[in-house]
């Protein structure tokens, strides 16, 4: 496989290096999630899927992602819902990924950016004076039935309730132990770790991983998938 590198849609920049296909997300501020940056994110990923043995999806230093763009919820409900739809099946196509995903959580990572760590395999993240949590009842939004449902499969049952019903932001060492990182690592070098991480895990046979996944995560992804239009029906951008 030849090493590629090019600026792919949605502020993104992907590389394949070593077997990884290596995504940053950065739009020079919050990584906030717009129909821009979704949009390249499936991309991206579609793309990995046949250049690749794994993905490494990273942000950029001091922030993951800081969720829906927030201007883009309140362009109005038509267009609002497109993004919501857009944000749950980026989910679904990270969750369902036929390659290993790895996460290098750089940094801040709050509502839809805290559901992408859920979504992914492995979830390495900095070591440093971050917030990590599905804040959305905090900032007058219900949680996704999608984003309930990751969470009830992902976190830990003690903080099941705490994180996705009372909105409890975590530091990164309390994150690991909620379910949201894996592991922590110094800062400076959480996305070198992330990808030597992917390189290991791009070794596992494609067709094995690949059907296990489809197996371990087919009835969540079907209730996802379910749900999605009664998340739709009640939906409110925020006022």
């Amino acid at each position: 496989m030849s090493e590629e590198s090019s600026r792919a849609p949605g502020k993104f920049t992907y590389e394949v290096r070593d077997g990884v296909a290596v995504l940053r997300m950065d739009d020079g501020k919050v990584n906030a999630l717009d129909r821009e940056m979704l949009s390249g994110l499936r991309d991206a990923l579609r793309r990995a899927s046949g250049e690749a043995g794994a993905v490494l999806l990273a942000g950029r230093p001091g922030r993951f992602s800081a969720g829906f763009d927030l201007r883009s919820l309140g362009s109005g409900v038509e267009e609002a819902k497109e993004l919501v739809t857009l944000g749950a099946e980026g989910l679904l196509d990270l969750w369902l990924h036929p390659r290993p995903v790895v996460v290098a959580c750089t940094g801040h990572a709050l509502a839809l950016g805290a559901l992408f760590l859920l979504a992914a395999d492995v979830r390495v993240g900095a070591d440093g004076a971050y917030r990590i949590g599905l804040n959305e009842v905090a900032i007058g939004l219900a949680l996704p039935l999608f984003g309930v449902e990751l969470a009830r499969d992902r976190l830990s049952r003690r903080h099941f309730v705490r994180a996705a019903l009372l909105a409890e932001v975590y530091d990164p060492r309390t994150a690991v132990d909620a379910g949201f990182l894996d592991r922590l690592v110094p800062e400076d070098g959480v996305v070198e770790e992330a990808f030597g991480e992917a390189k290991r895990l791009a070794g596992l046979p494609s067709q094995a991983f690949a059907e296990t996944k489809r197996r371990f995560r087919g009835k969540t992804a079907e209730v996802l998938r379910r749900t999605l239009a009664e998340d739709l029906s009640s939906f409110r951008p925020p006022s």
